[in-house]
């Protein structure tokens, strides 16, 4: 055998010795953040349960095993039957148990295993679908108050036709239906659906359509989970009711479905109007109409009888019309004969008026007029011309106090540059040997400037 050399005293210094309980600390702290949560799937075993409420078990597989604990606050939730020999499916948090050193899972849920494959599946595709807006109520179309035509895709086979036909027999047998055939369950269920959705959209006539079949497992009902079966109800353009399974029974097609029924007999009742209900409708309305019908007739048997009463014998519609014309010729008569006499009245004066109003002595009247208005114009017109001619004359003396000519005739003279007709008014405006125009009062003379002479 092999010795190997005893540890010297620096090496001694350099080891870090744990203690058991403090490693499998770490070693539960590692396995807690690494694996956070884990599902697993594997056979019951060892089940055991304590009287502390909590379950105790392995969960094991063809090669392994592991131990398992549901504490009691969780295991209240499980529905799943626990036996040894069941095969589960756990979503669980690894951990240690420190005093023992063993490796467990905490277990959080526990589902049936094949179920849980399933319900994983019915999750994902339920959270992409609602994602995606297949759910929103913006996309549901309204189902018709009294439908003409229904169709049922269903298995013609199954118990939830034979339900769905009683049901519209018992509420409203007048109602045709329309009966498309599936397989409900196995390898053409989805094919079936989508074909007869695509059909009943575009063929028949159909008001509303329900899409249904009776309970079963999860793994039943697999065809209505169905991405693409969910995807051709959504582009139905016939409303469609789904009523799958049983009440709890919810599936994808349900959420994607214009109207959810929990039953296929509640989707029939949803659909097929309530007779009696109908029946009480109309009767109401037939009620109403002849309240309204004998009040219409009271009221006109009313004005009957009244025109009834406006209504005489021609007789005495021609006695009456006799005395009404008399008694209108009597007041025309009078007013005439009144017209007359205020006519006579007014007449009475007018010759004198007419002496008065003589032309002769209107005329010799007008003639004064004139005469006088002819003078008052001669006047003012005089009057106005001496004004005129005085304003004149004072005038012309303003203009000739500032007339620059008036000057010149005092001997004067005004000297302007001969070229650009500028006046001249100082010795350096003109050059030697330019001309000068010299304007005096009588004309003008045309000079030369022979020399510049500066002012004393």
């Amino acid at each position: 055998m092999r010795e190997f050399p005893a540890a010297t005293p620096v090496e001694q210094a350099r080891r870090r010795v744990l203690s058991v309980s403090s490693l499998n600390r770490r070693i539960k702290d590692l396995l807690e953040s690494g694996y956070p949560q884990v599902w697993v799937e594997g056979e019951i075993s060892n089940l055991s349960r304590p009287g502390s409420g909590h379950v105790y078990f392995s969960l094991k597989d063809g090669q392994s095993q592991i131990r398992c604990a549901l504490f009691r606050g969780r295991s209240q939730s499980v529905t799943t039957d626990l036996v040894d020999g069941a095969q589960i499916l756990v979503r669980a948090k690894l951990t240690m148990y420190e005093s023992r050193g063993d490796t467990q899972l905490v277990v959080q849920t526990i589902e049936a295993a094949g179920e849980g494959a399933l319900r994983r599946a019915f999750e994902l595709l339920k959270r992409k679908l609602q994602e995606e807006g297949l759910f929103d109520e913006g996309h549901k179309q309204s189902l018709p108050a009294f439908p003409d035509r229904v169709g049922i895709i269903t298995s013609p086979t199954g118990s939830a036709i034979r339900d769905i036909v009683a049901t519209f027999k018992r509420r409203f047998p007048a109602i045709p239906l329309l009966i498309y055939p599936i397989s409900v369950q196995g390898d053409h269920a989805v094919d079936d659906i989508r074909e007869a959705l695509s059909l009943a959209s575009r063929y028949h006539g159909c008001k509303v359509l329900i899409l249904a079949r009776g309970g079963g497992s999860l793994e039943d009902m697999e065809a209505f989970n169905d991405e693409r079966s969910a995807r051709a109800v959504f582009e139905c353009r016939v409303p469609v009711v789904c009523g799958v399974g049983h009440e709890t029974d919810i599936t994808i097609c349900d959420l994607v479905a214009d109207r959810r029924a929990p039953t296929p007999t509640a989707a029939a009742e949803l659909v097929a109007p309530n007779a009696p209900e109908w029946l009480e409708v109309v009767a109401q309305t037939e009620r109403r109409l002849i309240r309204l019908m004998t009040s219409r007739l009271e009221q006109v048997s009313q004005r009957v009888d009244w025109l009834g009463r406006l209504i005489a014998h021609p007789r005495q519609q021609l006695r009456t019309r006799a005395d009404r014309l008399q008694a209108t010729f009597n007041t025309l008569a009078g007013g005439m004969r009144a017209n007359l006499q205020e006519r006579n009245l007014a007449m009475f004066p007018l010759p004198a008026r007419l002496i008065q109003s003589r032309p002769a002595a209107r005329l010799m009247s007008l003639r004064n007029r004139i005469a006088l208005t002819d003078e008052r114009i001669h006047q003012a017109a005089k009057t106005n011309s001496t004004h005129r001619h005085q304003y004149l004359e004072r005038m012309v003396s303003r203009l000739n106090s500032v007339n620059p000519l008036a000057v010149l005739a005092r001997g004067y003279a005004m000297v302007t540059d001969a070229r650009s007709l500028a006046i001249v008014k100082s010795i350096d405006q003109a050059q030697v040997d330019a001309e000068v125009d010299v304007r005096i009062s009588d004309g003008s003379l045309l000079c030369a400037v022979k020399e510049k002479r500066p002012g004393d």
